[in-house]
Order: structure tokens, then C-alpha cells, then sequence
């Protein structure tokens, strides 16, 4: 027995120090790919910047064109809202002199109208720009983080930036003298005065909710367009000093445009999307309807939504990847869709269907165009 005893204890001491070896060698490797992965990931995010001609192209769908840039995300993973880090700058953006003078002539018309009540004159309402925004991965997981960084603006000043090809003194446009066309990441905060969180909802009987803007509002008017659009807005998203929550600012745009609480879906951020020729940016999410059919929707919004006004009608598709991209490049839609509509539908369908099976059902409906 004692025999016995000894062969296992030398044995247990071997197999004690091969797991140490093994133990230690794995630490080291694991310390070394991280090292790995964050380099790498410094030196692709700096080679993109330097090639943006040939990496990035806004989205399309056969005939089917938008200047919609899927910046980060592609449906397939969510962006958790811990993910999602938000920092206020200090200081409002500030015009350019000659641009400055266009907000002048947006404010004085306004009060000119406020005076004579010809129209509902157009609310000055505090806003962000976009300062920057960057996307990167965690090192040890490769979860999607987004880092944005937000600067105080107003409506108007927003108004006056959407200007991009009106006239300077020289001849240029603020397009052309601010604007590279092969780095579309790159913007001064001042022509980036727009943030919007846009949600395409599918109904409990999987039925996605489509609308078309109203043909009062200030941008895109009489467009088909995602469930909700909602702004991000300084007053309401910022109590506070606090960062607004991307998150519970797409809630509160479901509660105003759709008439759904927080509690009636879940919510997913499933990319950051860039209009390269408006400069407007957006967070894109999925929400599904927990018990919420179609028809009980329908039903709700009958009886009264706070921004009934923002949109002029409501369309209700089956939520199959091959109906919404029909749907998608209808006749009477395919040149009708507000920018950035397609890549959140896209992104939705993927979420839900996967990659492949969507983007089969998508070139098929592109064949039959043909």
C-alpha cells in the first residue's frame, strides 16, 4: 500500500506541475493576444481612415440607392446600452461667420411669422451636434463599444447647417470648402448638428410598422420612413447634466409617435448609421411588440398619440424578408424613402431572419425587377 501511496504522490506532483506549466503558458498567451488584438485594432481602424474611398459605401438594394453609411453593426449583434459611452462637451457650436449670418435670417423670419400668425412658426429647441464618434471593440470579447461625443446646439443653428450647398461670398458651398468626400467620418461639429434614434417595431403577429412623414414637417416631408424618428433633444434626454441615454430616448420616441410604453417591447441597438449627405447621424433599433398585434395598435393609436402630427400615414408589412424587400422597391416607394429607412429595415430583417436567408430573399427580389 505505502507503495501505492508513493507512485501517486509522485504522480499527482508530475500532473502538479505540468497543469502549472499549462496554466502559466495560457496566461501568457492569453496576455499576449490581447496585445495582439488591440494593436490590430488600432492599425485597422487607422488604415480605414486613411482608405475611406474604397472601404465605405453607403447602402443600396439593386436600383435601390441611399446615402446611408452603416458606420457600426450589421444586425447581427446588439450594442448593449452599458456598450454605448456618451460624453457632453462644454461649449456650444459655433457658426461660421458667413453661416451665421443664415441663422440671423432663420431667427428674424421666424419672429417675423410668430408676429403675423400666417403659419406655426418653427421651434428654436435645444439640440446636440455630433462632435465625433468612434467605434471600437472590447479586447478580450470583441463586443461592439461606441464612443460619442455631443456638443449644446439649437434648432435653428441646425437649419441654418442644412444649408450645405448654398453660396459663400468666395463661391464655395459649405460642402465643398468643409466637407472631404473620401473621409465622410470627418465633419466639423457645426455641420453635425442632428442625432436621431429610429426604430423599426414589429407588431406580437410579426408585422413591421411603416410611416410616412407628414408633409408639415421640416425635414423629409411626404417620405416613407421607419416606425419612429425621434430627435435627441437637450431639454428632455439631459435631466439634468447627465448624458442622454440613447436607449431611453428611443423609448420615449415609441411613447410619442406610437403611443408604446417601455414595458410593451423589447429593445435592441443594432447599429450607428451616418447620412453622408445630410450629416445627419442616428442610432438604429429593433423593437419587438411583446403582445401588441397589429390591429390592437392600430386600434391604440386611433384613440389619440402625442406626435400625431409627425406622420400622415401608418403601413403595416409582413415582417419576412421577402415582403419588405418587395415592399422596399415598390414602384410607388423605391425613390419615396426618407435616407436612412432602408439600412434600419435591412438591419431589423438580419437581426431577426439571419444573414444569409435575407440576403437571399433580397437578391431575389431584385432579379424579378429585372
Amino acid at each position: 500500500m505505502s507503495g501505492i501511496d508513493l507512485g501517486n504522490g509522485v504522480v499527482g506532483a508530475v500532473l502538479g506541475v505540468v497543469f502549472a506549466t499549462l496554466f502559466q503558458q495560457w496566461l501568457q498567451d492569453a496576455w499576449f493576444k490581447v496585445r495582439r488584438r488591440s494593436a490590430g485594432m488600432m492599425r485597422s481602424i487607422t488604415f480605414r481612415d486613411r482608405n475611406e474611398p474604397r472601404a465605405w459605401s453607403t447602402f443600396s438594394l439593386g436600383p435601390l440607392r441611399t446615402s446611408a453609411l452603416l458606420v457600426d453593426g450589421d444586425g447581427e449583434t446588439v450594442i448593449a446600452p452599458e456598450s454605448v459611452h456618451i460624453q457632453v462637451l462644454d461649449g456650444e457650436v459655433e457658426l461660421p461667420a458667413e453661416m451665421a449670418a443664415w441663422r440671423g435670417e432663420i431667427e428674424a423670419e421666424e419672429g417675423r411669422v410668430r408676429a403675423t400668425g400666417e403659419r406655426a412658426p418653427v421651434w428654436n429647441g435645444p439640440r446636440y451636434a455630433v462632435e465625433s464618434v468612434e467605434a471600437s471593440r472590447t479586447a478580450l470579447d470583441e463586443q461592439a463599444e461606441i464612443h460619442l461625443r455631443l456638443r449644446p446646439t439649437d434648432y435653428y443653428t441646425f437649419l441654418a447647417a442644412q444649408q450645405l450647398d448654398r453660396r459663400l461670398p468666395d463661391g464655395s458651398t459649405p460642402r465643398t470648402r468643409h466637407l472631404d468626400p473620401g473621409r465622410p467620418l470627418v465633419a466639423p461639429a457645426f455641420l453635425q448638428c442632428s442625432f436621431a434614434l429610429n426604430v423599426a417595431v414589429v407588431t406580437s403577429d410579426h408585422l413591421l410598422v411603416v410611416s410616412r412623414r407628414s408633409d408639415r414637417v421640416r425635414m423629409a416631408p411626404g417620405l416613407w420612413n421607419s416606425s419612429v424618428n425621434e430627435g435627441l433633444s437637450r431639454h428632455i434626454d439631459s435631466a439634468g447634466r447627465n448624458a442622454p441615454d440613447l436607449y431611453a430616448a428611443a423609448r420615449r420616441g415609441m411613447r410619442e409617435e406610437l403611443s408604446l410604453e417601455p414595458h410593451e417591447c423589447t429593445l435592441s441597438l443594432l447599429g450607428i448609421v451616418l447620412d453622408v449627405d445630410k450629416r445627419h447621424w442616428s442610432a438604429h433599433f429593433y423593437a419587438r411588440l411583446n403582445d401588441l398585434t397589429g390591429e390592437q395598435l392600430q386600434a391604440r393609436m386611433s384613440r389619440g398619440v402625442p406626435d400625431r402630427w409627425e406622420h400622415q400615414t401608418i403601413e403595416y408589412v409582413p415582417f419576412r424578408a421577402a415582403e419588405v424587400a418587395r415592399y422596399l422597391l415598390r414602384p410607388d416607394r423605391i425613390h419615396h424613402w426618407a435616407p436612412l429607412a432602408p439600412a434600419l429595415f435591412h438591419l431589423a430583417l438580419v437581426h431577426v431572419h439571419g444573414r444569409a436567408s435575407v440576403e437571399r430573399a433580397e437578391a431575389q427580389a431584385v432579379r424579378r425587377l429585372g
